[in-house]
């Protein structure tokens, strides 16, 4: 199967690499990528089988809402809704259908997945685009270690035996690698990140590094994760690295053996940074705490990306059973499956981004 993914990268490579045109009807758009894009129909519809096999329920949530997430970071689109009487509400296109889908959860108590669109502004590059498709799943009674057996097979149910990335072939069907955050930061940092934490001084002296002016420990955090562990890991074989600190989950359970670290994942392969995993948080009175201080901390960021709590989401959590969730980034899967260089080259009409 690898074969058919080199083929396919090296047909894109060419088209990336060849002089532009005059050319650029959708009609030839797509029709020089059509091979790809039938390589995407297939993993939809191989998605929804997988799921369907494992007794989950293909869910619906709203696009347009009135709180889109409480990521510090993301921005979000602003529209709005018309009243019939002429008044208008201001509406979000959600960065995510993650408080939607814990309503559902938390209601039916039923394994679920979606395929949304979901809309992050500002973000373009080889593997960012602001609006993409985000496959999102929910296994009620699952911990994050049957998560990342799931995970890992639902990946290797998708891609090829091999995946080509940046001129390395990544073998999918050996076991995934399983480090933790602590592990990471100790074998390519050299320094002990959770007794660091919140020290940007400490962490920046074992680290061996020089703080920037007014670098946070969180933005120390983020620098040498990018710098120095990104680069390296999911290059040999997929890597799921665990237990974040716990400021770094907002929505994640602490991890009861280590109160500093949180039951996070992230799964990286060839470079990507595919997915982003939980065993989800269900008190409300921690979740809300959590959101008031990414509401104040985003504020600081962002003055514009104001909204209100989500009062729905935070009323249903009582009755959330314990759960893990994950988003996985489908355009990224298709990348890794097709070896096409950039998401824009699996997408049907997105040549614009």
């Amino acid at each position: 199967m690898h074969v058919v993914a080199l083929t396919l990268a090296g047909r894109v490579l060419q088209q990336e690499l060849a002089p532009m045109t005059h050319s650029s009807s959708d009609p030839d758009r797509i029709a020089e990528r059509l091979p790809l894009l039938r390589r995407r129909a297939q993993m939809v519809q191989a998605t929804r089988k997988f799921f369907d096999d494992r007794g989950y329920l293909d869910v619906d949530t709203p696009y347009a809402v009135p709180v889109p997430g409480e990521e510090v970071h993301l921005r979000c689109f602003r529209t709005e809704l018309e009243h019939a009487d002429g008044s208008r509400e201001v509406r979000f296109l959600h960065t995510s259908p993650e408080f939607a889908m814990k309503r559902i959860i938390a209601a039916t108590g039923l394994p679920i997945f979606q395929l949304a669109r979901v809309w992050r502004n500002g973000e373009m590059s080889a593997t960012h685009v602001p609006e993409f498709t985000m496959l999102e799943w929910y296994a009620p009674g699952a911990d994050l270690d049957a998560l990342m057996d799931e995970t890992e097979d639902f990946v290797r149910a998708l891609l090829p035996d091999q995946v080509y990335r940046d001129g390395v072939l990544i073998p999918v069907t050996e076991p995934f690698e399983r480090l933790t955050m602590q592990d990471a930061f100790a074998r390519y940092v050299r320094a002990d990140l959770l007794e660091t934490a919140g020290d940007a001084e400490a962490l920046a002296r074992q680290a061996k590094v020089s703080l920037r002016d007014g670098e946070s420990w969180e933005d120390l955090f983020f620098r040498l994760l990018l710098e120095r562990i990104e680069p390296v890991i999911g290059r040999e074989r997929p890597t799921f690295l665990t237990h974040w600190p716990a400021e770094q989950a907002a929505l994640a359970k602490r991890d009861p053996a280590d109160k500093r670290a949180a039951l996070r994942f992230e799964l990286y392969i060839g470079g990507i940074e595919l997915a982003n995993a939980f065993e989800e948080l269900t008190d409300p009175v921690e979740q809300r705490q959590r959101f008031e201080a990414d509401r104040q901390r985003r504020l600081e960021f962002s003055p514009d990306q104001d909204w209100p709590l989500d009062k729905a989401f935070l009323t249903a959590l009582p009755d959330m059973p314990s759960c893990s969730g994950i988003a996985l980034g489908f355009d990224r899967l298709v990348l890794l499956a097709t070896g096409a260089p950039k998401i824009r080259d699996i997408l049907w009409l997105g040549q614009s981004f």
